[in-house]
């Protein structure tokens, strides 16, 4: 494992979360000096901080005008801004600015492969990492997904599969990964970010340095700008050419992923459905391909891998109604995606809404007219949504998401679909996204 030189300066972490606690823990392994920030006056975690840390110095709420006397580093919980005062303090003292990502690959010894998107990315984190292991090799899995990235080194680890998020890569500077991919963008986080532009810069930022890519032919804002001896392969839905992955449509409708010319598996093979889902299938073949992952293991995964809790997940089906929890979709991108696999029929019940993120809710009316029947709206986007389809499809006003769930069983008929995609963040009501979904489960799994 690298480590950092030794000197009298002090690193400055700021914001006590999870991530914090990592940073934390890896500076003390390496016996760097450093203090904790954060602009809150009482973090949650305040307690098991000093508990865990008793000696390191803590700065609380509004800094003091000398807090950054000594400190060459801050190093930036994902959760922060770099727009808040005290990174804009650190910025215009000429004082670096990165974050636990960065830290992560200054010491990692293992080949990166780096994934990240609006929607998916989780999918395809989980799917090549058990693809990995199918094919024999030791993994450290994390990052946005679960375990922070800090928490993941280990000398015994082969490859690290990190997700990574627009908030973890805007801190990044040299991530220099083995193959690193952007699945798709839509716009997200624009209460975050001051435009599209912006959001997608940020997502870019994961292509510095990166040996390989892995492109989604079928968006392209995701397509990088890379140099002459970065290698690179496309995947998307369309029929392959050479060094590109992609889905061959026979006449009697099988649809079949395939690598050039050769067909490899069929879509009814998949243990995960729908069509974002083949998506994401074929990046995960991608990149394990650009790793040098043999075929068999890889296509193993597939037949057996149904996806993740909360994602495009079918809860129940009572009196012919499906009722399908989709609560990751945290923006509009993925309910779209989650509505575009299923069939055209003009019979899904749609549960949208939530915390809205400054997401533009027009495009959802010639999107979605002729395919959903009705909107149930929850959450404090719920007017703001109805302002923007007005006229186009029916909306019914619903107090919560158990209400919502309980008008969808009165309006549907058999063969209707009931789909639980938000298309919108879930903090207005709830802890996080799948505290939503097991709301919704739970009201589901209730109905007689």
């Amino acid at each position: 494992m690298g480590q950092l030189i030794a000197s009298n300066k002090t690193k400055m972490i700021v914001g006590i979360g999870s991530t914090g606690f990592s940073v934390a823990r890896h500076l003390t392994q390496l016996g760097q000096h450093f203090i904790m920030m954060d602009t809150r006056k009482e973090p949650p975690l305040l307690q098991k901080f000093s508990v865990e840390f008793p000696e390191i110095t803590l700065l609380l709420g509004e800094l003091p005008t000398d807090s950054f006397c000594n400190v060459d580093e801050v190093i930036l919980s994902p959760g922060l801004s770099r727009q808040i005062p005290v990174v804009q303090i650190a910025i215009e003292s000429n004082i670096s600015v990165i974050n636990d990502i960065e830290l992560f690959a200054r010491s990692a010894n293992a080949p990166i492969i780096a994934i990240t998107g609006s929607n998916g990315k989780s999918t395809v984190t989980s799917l090549l990492g058990e693809m990995f292991v199918a094919a024999g090799h030791t993994v450290g899995i994390g990052g946005n997904l679960g375990i922070p990235a800090l928490d993941l080194l280990d000398e015994k680890v082969e490859f690290y599969i990190l997700e990574l998020s627009s908030f973890q890569l805007e801190s990044v500077d040299n991530l220099c990964a083995e193959a690193a991919t952007v699945l798709n963008i839509s716009p997200d986080h624009l209460d975050r970010y001051e435009s599209l532009l912006d959001y997608h810069q940020s997502k870019h930022r994961i292509f510095h340095g990166a040996r390989q890519v892995v492109i989604n032919r079928d968006d392209k804002l995701s397509t990088p700008l890379i140099g002459e001896k970065v290698k690179s392969c496309s995947y998307g839905l369309s029929r392959p050419d050479l060094n590109c992955f992609g889905v061959i449509k026979e006449s009697n409708g099988e649809s079949w992923l395939a690598y050039e010319f050769e067909k490899l598996i069929s879509q009814s093979e998949l243990g995960l459905s729908g069509s974002h889902n083949m998506s994401n299938a074929l990046a995960a073949l991608a990149l394990g391909t650009a790793l040098n992952l043999p075929l068999e293991p890889m296509l193993k995964v597939l037949r057996r891998f149904k996806g993740l809790p909360h994602r495009y997940q079918t809860v129940r089906i009572l009196n012919n109604v499906t009722y399908i929890n989709d609560s990751k979709a945290t923006n509009l991108g993925a309910t779209l995606a989650a509505i575009g696999s299923l069939p055209a029929n003009g019979n899904i019940i749609l549960i949208l809404g939530g915390q809205p993120k400054g997401q533009n809710f027009s495009i959802l009316a010639s999107s979605l007219s002729g395919l959903v029947k009705n909107i149930l709206l929850i959450g404090e986007a719920a007017s703001e949504i109805d302002t923007a389809i007005s006229g186009i499809i029916d909306t019914i006003y619903a107090v919560n998401v158990e209400d919502a769930v309980l008008l969808s069983n009165e309006l549907s008929k058999s063969g209707d679909i009931v789909l639980f995609s938000p298309g919108c963040a879930s903090l207005d009501m709830f802890a996080n996204f799948e505290e939503r979904g097991e709301k919704f489960i739970s009201v589901v799994e209730d109905l007689k």
